[in-house]
């Protein structure tokens, strides 16, 4: 029981010295404050519920923190002038002090006297108007200047979720680096980085670094990475969580999302649209990543005339991987005491895993594109793949997944059944970007159609130049009256 004072024989001292009455008033009153004291109960949620004025709750506290239980012994006055007030009249100043915009107390002390004058009474003083403006709800004067989002941050009552295993609850979210990087062009962009988090162990269970915004994509391949195994030594945070917790975005609210989560029967909870709370988790994480390593790293600057790009996507990624297998995972955290690799393996935990690496394929990208299978393979944004394979299921339609950042290889599924992974010969041995793919191909296409229109304009010129030159020889060729001689059709090739 939490106490302020340091000497118990004058705390004993001043309880044996009260009343029986005295004594009960203060232990009720003790009870009505220890949620606060104990179990971190908000006060203004206590005060509500017991009807109290929350200035006379925190007088409680402030006595009991001071002098132990005697202080709360003490009467209150009951002398005070605001207690002699009418129920209408302090209705009345409430009601002024609460309207919008909020009015300074000597205004609605004087709408108050004018009001008092006109009705034949004695006006109160000006002191009182201000006590009883004072002793308003604080969570009712923000509702009532603020609004109900203001009031809903700072005064709704919120549970804290916290994880008792690992793997109970993860946690998913975006945020966009603050450092420069070169892109496929050398432009300097901002990246977005996807992160997994483990809400017991705080470990990182998996991570995606994109230059494009967020998306359905991103979060799925970070989800990809955090189930299966890692390859890294030292990263042994896999398996399939209980819990995906995240925020309203339409990036995790997905329907292929859906049906993945329940295809692994992984139950998805988004926080409330524009109420992204119960993610201070993961906030500290990103807030550490930046102080920690992007702080040390090239391209991170506060002021942005002195950022320059030097890092490529490729390694960010590699020393944000680098990072978390060498500092992050193994140094123990602030909140749990624990390292978060050491906390995630504790107690000999052994994940939950799916059954193949191939049914993990489903978290990749967006809708699956349907293909026929050709006598030389599958015709796929407009490139050819070909697999041994695919011999036995000419004419048949298959569906293609693939990993948006590298399709050299796309992963063919017939009926629901995984048959190989097809290869694009003409990329092999190199790793090809989708959007490299596509600005390639939206680059052919701007080209032939200049080339087309550079034709045309040669055409329409070669044309118009005939036409003018025809008519100018026109009156030459054809004399008036002239009989054009008779053609002559030969039948046989002897004829003359």
């Amino acid at each position: 029981m939490p106490h302020a004072s340091t000497d118990p024989e004058s705390d004993l001292a001043s309880l044996t010295g009260l009343t029986d009455e005295a004594r009960s008033r203060a232990l009720a009153r003790f009870q009505i404050i220890r949620p606060f004291l104990e179990d971190g109960v908000p006060l203004t949620q206590i005060a509500q519920d017991q009807g109290l004025v929350l200035r006379t709750a925190r007088r409680w506290v402030d006595r009991y923190r001071r002098e132990g239980l005697a202080g709360l012994a003490r009467k209150e006055r009951n002398d005070k002038d605001k207690r002699k007030l009418a129920a209408p009249l302090r209705q009345f100043i409430e009601g002024l002090a609460l309207r919008r915009p909020r009015m300074p107390t000597a205004t609605i002390h004087r709408e108050v006297a004018d009001a008092t004058r006109k009705l034949g009474q004695e006006p109160p003083s000006y002191k009182v108007v201000r006590a009883v403006v004072g002793e308003l709800e604080p969570a009712l004067v923000t509702l009532a200047h603020e609004g109900s989002k203001a009031y809903i941050d700072s005064f709704d009552l919120v549970h804290r979720h916290e994880a008792t295993v690992p793997n109970a609850i993860w946690q998913a979210d975006h945020t966009e680096l603050d450092i420069l990087i070169k892109d496929g062009d050398g432009t300097a962009r901002r990246p977005w980085l996807t992160i997994i988090l483990d809400d017991y162990s705080r470990a990182v269970a998996g991570f995606c670094l994109s230059l494009a915004t967020p998306s359905s994509i991103q979060t799925a391949l970070a989800l990809r990475q955090a189930i299966w195994r890692k390859p890294q030594p030292g990263w042994h945070v896999c398996g399939i969580p209980q819990v995906l917790y995240s925020d309203h975005g339409s990036d995790f609210t997905s329907r292929q999302l859906e049906q993945v989560s329940a295809d692994l029967k992984i139950r998805l909870i988004n926080s409330t649209v524009a109420r992204p709370r119960g993610r201070g988790k993961i906030e500290r994480f990103f807030d550490s990543l930046a102080q920690v390593l992007l702080s040390r790293l090239p391209g991170f600057s506060r002021t942005q005339a002195d950022r320059a790009a030097v890092l490529t996507q490729t390694d960010l990624a590699g020393e944000i991987e680098n990072y978390l297998i060498r500092e992050y995972l193994v140094t123990p955290h602030s909140s749990t005491g624990q390292a978060p690799q050491a906390r995630w393996e504790a107690g000999g935990f052994l994940p939950q895993m799916p059954d193949s690496l191939e049914r993990l394929d489903l978290l990749l990208l967006t809708v699956a594109r349907t293909r026929r299978v050709h006598q030389d393979g599958i015709l796929f944004m407009g490139m050819r793949y070909i697999d041994p394979t695919l011999a036995a299921y000419v004419g048949e339609e298959v569906v293609l997944r693939y990993d948006p950042r590298d399709v050299t290889e796309v992963r063919v599924f017939h009926n629901g059944r995984f048959l190989c992974r097809a290869v694009c010969q003409e990329q092999a041995g190199s790793t090809v970007p989708l959007r490299d793919i596509v600005s390639a191909r939206n680059r052919r296409r701007r080209e032939l159609r200049q080339t087309l229109v550079d034709r045309r304009r040669v055409v329409d010129s070669l044309i118009e130049a005939k036409r003018w030159d025809a008519e100018e020889k026109r009156p030459e060729e054809a004399s008036p009256g002239a009989v054009p001689p008779p053609v002559k059709l030969k039948r046989y090739a002897c004829d003359e």
